[in-house]
């Protein structure tokens, strides 16, 4: 192996590494602890899936902003509120955490295993 290859592999991986370390400030729970959380009014409760996966199966109590439409939309949102995002798998509303922290949000939290673990 050539060291442009070796060196290539490695940044590789380390980009890869850094995508999916956990962001700071971002609180990460599962679907059973958002059960405990769901009658929680200081909180608003984002489902950053597309409005027909929305429609097809949602909780009740989220709001839908798909994440494509979330940086435009994000000011209708509370910044002084927990924000609680949840998707399909979880890749989605971890992504959306991450604008949100980028745009000054500093109380949110991410559901594990979305609607998947929901279900």
């Amino acid at each position: 192996m050539s060291i442009e290859t070796i060196v290539i592999i490695v940044l590789l991986a380390a980009f890869i590494i850094w995508r999916l370390r956990p962001v700071k400030g971002i609180r990460n729970i599962t679907t059973a602890q958002l059960k405990n959380e769901l009658k929680d009014r200081n909180k608003q409760f984002i489902d950053v899936r597309t409005p027909g996966e929305f429609r097809g199966n949602s909780i009740r109590g989220f709001k839908n902003i798909p994440l494509n439409q979330l940086s435009a939309k994000a000011a209708s949102l509370s910044m002084d509120k927990e924000v609680v995002l949840i998707c399909q798998s979880g890749m989605r509303s971890s992504q959306a955490s991450r604008i949100l922290k980028k745009m000054g949000f500093q109380k949110i939290t991410n559901v594990k295993g979305g609607m998947n673990a929901w279900i």
